[in-house]
């Protein structure tokens, strides 16, 4: 291979964190359900071997749990965070060239690597992995992304939980037998457009005129073509791409119907949010702040929402909270039974090359330094350990219900795991 890359991703992620801290859970079935115990977002291979299906909602399977001893976990996503940075540094001390995709995928550039036996080299990565975190992975070589995905798809089905897709004769083998809908970036309804025309594998798409697919998927579907047939199109980033957005938005445990407790919710919203975009070293323009009763309730539902602008951009919390008091004061409803809030932050510029504006004074080096203090004692000290009093103390009905979660083992003092 003239390239070569690798797609690492975490089996059963979420879950595969629970069973590092409870050994007794491998091989048994453990699930991990979303924000208030709601729908089922990570399955164990004991879980889907019950027939229980991603995004299904608790309650429908409560008895299918309960009849086959299922251990249920709610998300505890500061574990799953810490877990994900420890893999991450596993692989950036194999190479200096990772990409990280997602919590739990990451890809590889191997370019600068000869000689390599791709087998081996892939076996020690899994090994690596596995002894540094306790997090099995699956491991997919290929020439592009596009094929590392397809690889790593197969990795899954393997025992050794690895596919190394290295000549012209693997790579046709495997798209041969893979399904179009399984492609990187094949949504639905693209897989349902191509069925209609009878293309129902990954060969079949590769072959298509590139024309042809450029008229119904645009320059990406062409790109994707053109990475089936081994040619790198998808550019490859060292680096992490600052986000264009942050959003912050939870429902709640129960109703809300106190305009103190949704404007703590609004403030909590907030500090997770500018701490984030901080951390990537940008200031925002616009603030975007809603509320919600319950969707399904048609007779009675509201959304109500409204945006702050700010001229020049800012990333300090406390500015940011006070603007979005401000907007909970102007759409609150006595009498309405919120079921959600959440904001979203945008418009967004580098904190180096900040627009002064002749009238306002942005962020000043005092509002500078107190958000670096914040956020250092924060970091150092756990979540929340400094906060501001707008976010409360957290003894109310509005956050999210997690009946199920285990503790915070790597991130906690005071949930350490204990031994003996």
């Amino acid at each position: 291979m003239k390239t070569c890359t690798a797609l690492i991703d975490c089996n059963a992620f979420y879950a595969s964190c629970e069973r590092v801290f409870q050994p007794s859970l491998i091989h048994k079935p453990v699930m991990v359900l979303s924000n208030n115990d709601g729908c089922v977002i990570a399955r164990s291979p004991e879980v889907k071997a019950l027939g229980i299906p991603m995004g299904a909602p608790f309650f429908k399977v409560k008895d299918v749990v309960k009849k086959h001893r299922v251990h249920v976990f709610s998300s505890n996503y500061a574990l799953y965070g810490d877990m994900s940075r420890r893999v991450m540094k596993t692989l950036h001390n194999l190479t200096p060239h990772v990409e990280v995709y997602s919590i739990d995928e990451a890809f590889l550039n191997f370019n600068d690597i000869k000689n390599q036996n791709l087998n081996d080299h892939a076996k020690n990565i899994r090994q690596s992995v596995l002894q540094n975190t306790g997090i099995p992975v699956s491991v997919g070589i290929a020439p592009t992304k596009v094929l590392a995905k397809v690889a790593n798809h197969i990795a899954k089905k393997n025992e050794n939980g690895f596919c190394v897709l290295k000549t012209d004769e693997d790579i046709a083998s495997a798209l041969k037998g893979f399904s179009i809908e399984g492609l990187w970036g094949m949504g639905r309804k693209l897989t349902q457009r191509w069925h209609a025309l009878g293309i129902r594998t990954a060969w079949q798409f590769r072959n298509l005129p590139e024309a042809s697919v450029r008229k119904i998927m645009t320059v990406q579907g062409h790109r994707m073509v053109k990475e089936l047939k081994g040619i790198p199109c998808f550019a490859y980033k060292d680096f992490a791409t600052p986000k264009k957005q942050i959003i912050a938005t939870r429902s709640f445990g129960s109703h809300v119907t106190r305009q103190s407790e949704l404007e703590e919710s609004i403030a909590n919203h907030i500090s997770r949010a500018a701490e984030k975009l901080r951390a990537q070293k940008s200031v925002c323009r616009s603030l975007y702040v809603f509320a919600q009763s319950n969707r399904f309730d048609q007779k009675n539902y509201i959304h109500s929402f409204d945006v702050a602008h700010f001229d020049p951009g800012t990333c300090a919390t406390h500015k940011l909270i006070r603007a979005g008091l401000r907007i909970v004061q102007l759409f609150y409803k006595k009498g309405v039974k919120y079921k959600k809030s959440g904001v979203c932050l945008s418009e967004f510029s580098s904190q180096s090359q900040v627009q002064q504006h002749l009238f306002q004074q942005g962020d000043s080096a005092r509002d500078m330094k107190i958000m670096e203090t914040l956020d250092g004692i924060n970091r150092k000290e756990g979540k929340n350990t400094l906060k501001f009093a707008a976010c409360g103390t957290f003894n109310n009905n509005w956050p999210m219900q997690s009946e199920h979660r285990s503790p915070c083992y790597t991130t906690r003092w005071t949930e350490l795991l204990k031994v003996g």
